[in-house]
């Protein structure tokens, strides 16, 4: 049973027993993410993430590592365009150790401007490692054309020329007004004592933040615009991904865009995946995805292939999707779908550390917390009729394009 609990100041709690399992798992997420960086502050709630591991004035980069290691514990952390989070799983009876430290790391971090220049480095490089990765790469240059000049649209790891300018006055800043009390939710799951609760609310239950909030600027809702971009590189396998406008998280037709998404590219028997991968040959690579924000939402598909393939690759994706529109979707592929989705959806609950991540996302951007089975219920209450109109609703409108591959194949292509 998910119980949720509210401090004094406005941290949340949420927290799930799990008798069964040995472990807890820990999770400090924080609403902030690239998404709510103002232009000159492109990529600083990444690296914020990054300078939390950098040491306190207690404990050194080198003792908090040494700390996890000694409790047995994993420790990480993620920042994505809307959220920030910190998380270890650990023993249930190290769960007050882990604790302690994850809180001294979130109130008490130096950032140091040696570490902080160091860091500097390692983000570029990280940045760097992106642009090798051409699958990554080309993700990137799609929200690039998705979200034109919104934060959302900008890459979450920032650019050279904004991480150059970081410094401790900037990372206080961001902090006092994004690492508020009402943005932040303490997700615990596993086999705890009541008091691993009780502790969590002394140790953040009481800290102020905010005074910088009511200052800053509300961002513009996102806009969505279709166009393409061809990016030059010189590899063996040329890639491409489409976007369409997609549905926030909170909209009520969700889940037939889920079920849509398995059907189109989701899973094996996907559209996509057999037409392009099984029938033809076309590519080892192929899926659809989705990303559903608080304000806006996405719909892409990637296809990975020789370059000499390309263009046929780009027209299959086209037939398949105009087959669906025109053609519709069948009994069968509904129901495979909604099997698929609900088998992924429990089997990904079974440990401790998922209960706590579906936690944290659910209170932090929902607000809300369903049971296993009205989720299921959400999935088996899709009908084949919404599944057709969301799809009309996505490919019938503008759609945006990102290629990376050799000279000679962008020729094929033209940017209108």
């Amino acid at each position: 049973m998910i119980k949720t609990h509210v401090c004094q100041n406005g941290v949340r709690i949420v927290h799930e027993k799990m008798p069964h399992v040995r472990s807890v798992a820990l999770g400090v997420w924080v609403g902030a993410g690239s998404g709510d960086e103002k232009e000159s502050e492109a990529g600083i709630a990444h690296f914020i993430e990054h300078m939390l591991f950098k040491g306190t004035a207690k404990r050194s980069a080198r003792t908090i590592a040494e700390e996890f290691d000694r409790i047995g514990g994993d420790v990480n952390a993620f920042t994505s365009k809307e959220m920030t989070c910190y998380y270890t799983t650990v023993l249930g009876h190290q769960a007050p150790r882990a604790l302690s430290i994850m809180a001294d790391m979130f109130f008490n971090s130096t950032f140091e401007e040696a570490e902080i220049a160091k860091e500097k480095s390692i983000v570029l490089d990280e940045i760097a490692a992106v642009e090798d990765a051409p699958d990554d790469d080309v993700d990137e240059r799609l929200w690039a054309v998705m979200y034109p000049e919104q934060p959302i649209g900008k890459p979450v790891l920032g650019d050279e020329k904004t991480i150059n300018t970081f410094n401790r006055k900037m990372i206080d800043e961001f902090m006092e007004r994004k690492y508020t009390p009402e943005r932040i939710v303490i997700s615990v799951a596993g086999n705890y004592d009541d008091r691993l609760i009780q502790l969590i609310e002394v140790q953040f239950g009481s800290f102020k933040r905010g005074e910088l909030a009511a200052q800053s600027s509300t961002l513009a809702l996102p806009e969505f615009h279709g166009g393409m971009t061809l990016k030059e590189k010189d590899i063996e396998q040329a890639h491409i991904c489409l976007g369409f406008s997609g549905l926030p998280v909170k909209d009520n037709r969700i889940h037939d865009l889920v079920v849509l998404d398995s059907i189109i590219g989701g899973s094996m028997s996907s559209r996509l995946f057999q037409e392009v991968r099984e029938e033809r040959g076309l590519a080892y690579s192929v899926y659809s995805y989705y990303s559903a924000y608080k304000t806006t939402g996405t719909f892409m598909i990637y296809g990975g292939t020789s370059p000499e393939n390309l263009k046929e690759l780009s027209d299959t994706i086209d037939e398949v999707i105009h087959s669906i529109l025109t053609d519709g979707i069948t009994e069968n592929e509904l129901y495979n779908a909604k099997e698929q989705l609900k088998g992924g959806f429990l089997l990904g609950l079974e440990s401790s550390e998922s209960r706590m991540h579906r936690n944290g996302k659910n209170e932090l951007i929902l607000e809300e917390h369903k049971t296993v089975d009205e989720v299921v219920a959400l999935i088996d209450n899709v009908e084949l009729s919404q599944v057709y109109r969301m799809a009309n609703d996505i490919f019938t409108g503008q759609r945006a394009i990102s290629i990376v591959a050799p000279k000679e194949i962008l020729k094929e292509f033209k940017i209108d």
